[in-house]
C-alpha cells in the first residue's frame, strides 16, 4: 500500500468492503490501541461473549458439584 491510496483501492487489494476497513479502524481506536500498548491479544466481541458464557456455565457446574459434595458430607456424618 502506498501513502495517499483511496480506501476503495485498499479494500479491493485486501478483498474486503470499504465499510469493513472503517469498522476495523473504529475498533482499533476504541480499544485495540490500549490492548497493543498492554501487549495483549485483541479479541473480538463474539469471542468475548463465548468465553463469558463458558465461564458462567463452569461456575454453575462448580456450584452444583459443591452442593453435591456438601450433601454427601452430611450423609456420611
Amino acid at each position: 500500500m502506498q501513502p495517499g491510496m483511496s480506501v476503495s483501492c485498499v479494500a479491493r487489494q485486501l478483498g474486503v468492503s470499504p465499510s469493513q476497513l472503517f469498522v476495523w479502524k473504529r475498533r482499533m481506536l476504541e480499544g485495540g490501541h490500549a490492548a497493543v500498548q498492554a501487549d495483549e491479544d485483541v479479541v473480538g466481541t463474539p469471542r468475548v461473549r463465548d468465553l463469558e458464557k463458558r465461564v458462567r456455565d463452569l461456575e454453575r457446574l462448580l456450584g452444583r458439584k459443591t452442593m453435591e459434595n456438601e450433601i454427601l458430607k452430611e450423609a456420611l456424618d
